[in-house]
């Protein structure tokens, strides 16, 4: 299934989770598992988080960028208006390219 993801991106231009397991790395065209972090302060949501299109309202776009990625095994989740609605928790995850770039 083919998704938007919302990522950080670092000073030294690597890719990274926003919020949960900030340091991993996460590499263009490569599958990626889901691991389980629980962090203190945010809701038990294990898997790789995602969104139909490329709208969360409730985050900031300083530092971060939109991708297009694919993903398996997917649940949806639905949330308020103003946390994009639908979200998307996959098993697995490929980066593919940032939204506007071809594939």
């Amino acid at each position: 299934m083919l998704a938007y993801k919302l990522i950080r991106i670092r000073r030294d231009g690597t890719l990274g989770p926003l919020f949960i397991n900030r340091s991993q790395v996460i590499p263009l065209g490569e599958w990626l598992p889901a691991e389980s972090h629980p962090t203190k302060g945010f809701a038990y949501r294990p898997g790789w988080h995602a969104a139909c299109e490329p709208v969360a309202p409730h985050l900031s776009p300083n530092g971060r960028r939109w991708y297009r990625v694919e993903l398996r095994d997917v649940t949806e989740h639905t949330r308020p208006a103003c946390q994009g609605g639908k979200w998307l928790l996959a098993k697995w995850l490929k980066v593919l390219a940032p939204v506007g770039d071809p594939l």
